[in-house]
């Protein structure tokens, strides 16, 4: 809904620049100027872009990671899974003759199924307050999709990075709170038993914080960027 990728946010990324990582923040169209799938469009033709100008700023098109957190995060899954599916991706927005396909993923407490987020919020005992239920009509999700998720079910599926896992898919680090009162943790334990069996356990490594909330700032401590940058090294650097 808000916010730009120039901003604070982008601090534990740019810890990268110190272990020889070249840091791209991706700003993409927001509920307000369009609807999904086009934040899905706009990201994929960011990495397509990183890609055609690799000699130009001495990128390395072959190892490509993405990460980010919340709004950030589901889109990190998004590129991790959806390479090749052709609704993802809009050509029209710039270098089409690259590949907008990962070969890392950090996911920090990005949401997935949309319709879930209530229910597994109430098992919790972290509901949210009334007006700021994710089903109603003015939620971020339901912004985001242009109508209230609960009349169209289909189209969360079309949202939902789960539908589109493959055995092709990168390696996954994938990292929640446990208190989360905004994305359930829950959201991120399917996803990463789901990823397990399509991937296999060694690809997916799952991370919960015991008792951090949403975009706690336990994950931006050196200790837990170190534990992404590892993760990285272990599938980017060789």
């Amino acid at each position: 809904m808000g916010g730009d990728k120039r901003d604070i946010q982008l601090l534990p990324m740019l810890t990268g620049l110190k272990h020889d990582y070249a840091v791209i923040g991706v700003n993409y169209r927001l509920s307000g100027e369009a609807k999904f799938p086009a934040l899905v469009h706009d990201v994929k033709a960011a990495i397509r872009w990183v890609r055609a100008n690799a000699d130009r700023f001495l990128f390395d098109p072959d190892r490509i990671a993405t990460w980010g957190g919340s709004a950030g995060g589901y889109l990190s899954l998004m590129m991790g899974v959806s390479a090749g599916v052709p609704d993802l991706e809009d050509l029209s927005l710039g270098h089409p003759d690259q590949s907008s396909r990962v070969q890392a993923v950090v996911d920090w407490f990005g949401p997935t199924d949309f319709l879930k987020m209530d229910e597994q919020l109430i098992a919790r005992g972290l509901a949210p307050q009334a007006g700021m239920e994710h089903s109603g009509p003015n939620s971020p999700e339901s912004l985001l999709l242009g109508v209230p998720i609960t009349q169209v079910p289909a189209l969360v599926g079309a949202a939902n990075p789960e539908t589109y896992i493959t055995a092709d898919a990168p390696p996954f680090l994938l990292q929640h709170g446990t208190s989360d009162n905004i994305v359930p943790v829950d959201m991120t334990l399917q996803l990463a038993l789901r990823l397990r069996q399509v991937l296999g356990a060694d690809k997916v490594k799952l991370d919960l914080l015991l008792d951090a909330g949403h975009a706690d700032p336990r994950f931006e401590t050196p200790d837990n960027v170190k534990k992404v940058l590892d993760f990285l090294d272990q599938h980017l650097k060789r």
